[in-house]
């Protein structure tokens, strides 16, 4: 296994971002902290508990409304003083079928672990069905929450955004292969013209193949879309991963084998689709993970996820 893994460390730090959109400039306004309200003692915990800092942005929307109870993201620093572009960065994307019954404070473990690797961890929360989400605000969101990263980096300038890494699990996972491939959209998609992109992806147990996903029986798509593939094609053609591959963006597909909710054979498929664009990818079984355990700080397989990551964003960051 852990060959396997280093040789998809090797294909996500194969591309090196040139365009000099992607990562944002330090001309962007820089962003301010804020108080995280409810949440502020759990990131004054992370602060004393693991010297890593943790800090909270509420990013622009782009609906004409907002929720400053979801429209935010927390960025978690590596302990000690760093150069500046020093600290790689990882944008997580939560899961939870995009639906509100799961949040990104799921991944205050995860992002902490990540950090103390010595990265820079931009943990995004976004509106989802149930809570004022659904199409498209929930893709509106998570696009409005990465074109604010540059003015996150003029605040942070240690972060080195040029070839940043992009993380989601489950409908996060779907929603980090779009937001890699966001300046590929047409100018009228949802999400297109990106003021910032990640420039490599790992999923972790995404629907990458959304159109067999829903004809294997997940509804959960249909919901957040509002409809089926044969309903709103143009949906599905703007946001679905396998319909809007960039072989030059790396990815990592990292899934369960004991996955029933979001089964193996999508990142399969997604990364099949890949290599015959040309592009590079791998998918990395991990044996006896579920749905939920590939990214539960307990389970035997989540200190093999997170190296994954941690080598994919340094190897990138150098790149």
């Amino acid at each position: 296994m852990l060959a396997v893994v280093c040789s998809a460390v090797m294909l996500a730090a194969g591309c090196s971002a040139t365009d000099t959109s992607v990562g944002g400039g330090s001309s962007a306004p820089a962003a301010t902290p804020v108080n995280a309200g409810a949440a502020d003692g759990q990131l004054a915990k992370v602060n004393s508990s693991s010297d890593v800092e943790a800090r909270r942005y509420l990013y622009p929307t782009t609906t004409g409304t907002r929720d400053d109870r979801q429209n935010w993201a927390d960025l978690y620093l590596p302990p000690g003083d760093h150069k500046d572009g020093s600290v790689p960065l990882v944008i997580l994307i939560h899961g939870g079928s995009w639906q509100a019954q799961v949040g990104a404070d799921s991944f205050v473990t995860f992002s902490r672990r990540l950090a103390e690797r010595g990265l820079a961890v931009y943990n995004v929360e976004y509106r989802r069905v149930g809570s004022g989400g659904g199409w498209p605000t929930t893709f509106k969101d998570v696009a409005a929450a990465l074109d604010f990263v540059p003015q996150v980096r003029s605040s942070n300038p240690e972060i080195n955004t040029t070839n940043a890494v992009v993380v989601g699990h489950s409908a996060g996972g779907q929603l980090a292969m779009w937001a890699g491939t966001r300046h590929n959209l047409e100018p009228r998609e949802v999400g297109a013209s990106p003021a910032f992109w990640p420039t490599s992806v790992v999923s972790l147990a995404g629907p990458l193949d959304m159109r067999t996903a829903v004809k294997l029986g997940d509804d959960r798509i249909v919901t957040a879309l509002g409809g089926r593939p044969e309903q709103i094609p143009d949906r599905y053609t703007s946001v679905d991963p396998i319909q809007n591959i960039d072989p030059k963006a790396p990815i990592i597909a990292m899934v369960g084998t004991n996955d029933h909710v979001v089964p193996p054979i999508l990142s399969q498929n997604y990364v099949k689709a890949v290599k015959r664009e040309g592009g590079t990818g791998t998918v990395v079984l991990l044996d006896g993970a579920d749905h939920v355990s590939i990214v539960t700080p307990s389970a035997p397989t989540f200190p093999l996820v997170v190296e994954t990551i941690s080598r994919a964003a340094h190897n990138a960051s150098r790149s």
